[in-house]
């Protein structure tokens, strides 16, 4: 199959990209710098060069607190963009898929989260994510909306991602232990959004790790047993400590959708030991 997947820099569309190659695919990767989703003329002309069959969108802005202040930056690429890949997906009959994130909800319920579950989204980053959830499905009634969260994976950047390197280090960390996600692999979502665009399901999915998740502690106490380092390097802290400009729920966790004809997603644990695994031996 042709396979589109926008934000090529990213750490889920590298795992992406790595996945759909390993089984044959041919993939055209492309960064923010070969194709602004955001430019729908740009959009519709690249589709009508590649002729993808299917299209995984992994571009985004992603910055949760900068997206406060950068409105317009954050809505161009998680709004406007997601329409202009749907609109040009329908257009040229190709699979649509586009990742979004478990922010969407406010965080108020006691268990997890489920695909039909009302979103509230707090802050800026969620609002414009779910903004594009609405228009990828107004404009493209096949499209296919993944929710995910606390993502980590090879060549990432953000805490979840790092946690293991700073405490090899024998760095002190202060912890979140208020909040409650359900971690995700990143070449675990890779291969289930390769696995869903050949289903051609249309609608709204839930893809996580499994388990009932953890909170920001919990995964670095794992990560601790798991590796072998110090538990006493962990500090826990508040969200409410922070002070981060943006809203973040306290509760983001999401319980996955079943997929007819696909197996269940492996427990957190499981995948966070193959990831602790492959970066020692590195």
């Amino acid at each position: 199959m042709k396979v589109l997947i926008t934000g090529a820099n990213g750490m889920v569309a590298r795992a992406a990209i790595k996945y759909c190659r390993s089984i044959g695919d041919e993939v055209i990767a492309l960064t923010r710098q070969n194709l602004d989703i955001a430019d729908r003329e740009a959009v519709e002309t690249t589709f009508a060069s590649i002729k993808p069959e299917i299209v995984i969108n992994c571009a985004a802005y992603t910055d949760v607190d900068g997206a406060e202040t950068n409105v317009d930056l954050s809505y161009n690429a998680n709004a406007v963009g997601v329409e202009n890949l749907a609109i040009a997906s329908r257009k040229f009959g190709a699979v649509f898929l586009t990742i979004s994130t478990d922010y969407v909800f406010d965080g108020s319920k006691d268990g997890l989260y489920v695909a039909t579950d009302t979103p509230n989204p707090q802050g800026v980053y969620a609002k414009s994510k779910l903004d594009g959830e609405l228009r990828a499905a107004a404009a493209n009634p096949e499209s296919m909306i993944v929710r995910s969260g606390w993502i980590y994976g090879f060549g990432g950047t953000n805490f979840l991602c790092v946690m293991h390197k700073l405490l090899g280090e024998g760095k002190r960390i202060k912890v979140i232990g208020d909040s409650y996600g359900t971690p995700t692999f990143a070449n675990d979502l890779a291969q289930r959004l390769r696995e869903l665009a050949s289903k051609k399901l249309a609608g709204t999915f839930h893809v996580t790790n499994a388990g009932d998740g953890t909170t920001y502690f919990g995964f670095a106490e794992k990560i601790c047993e798991i590796g072998g380092f110090d538990r006493d390097l962990l500090e826990p802290v508040s969200n409410r400590d922070l002070k981060r400009p943006a809203p973040r729920p306290s509760n983001s966790r999401l319980e996955n959708t079943e997929i007819p004809g696909l197996p269940a997603m492996r427990n957190w644990e499981d995948a966070l030991r193959e990831f602790l695994a492959a970066e020692s031996e590195d």
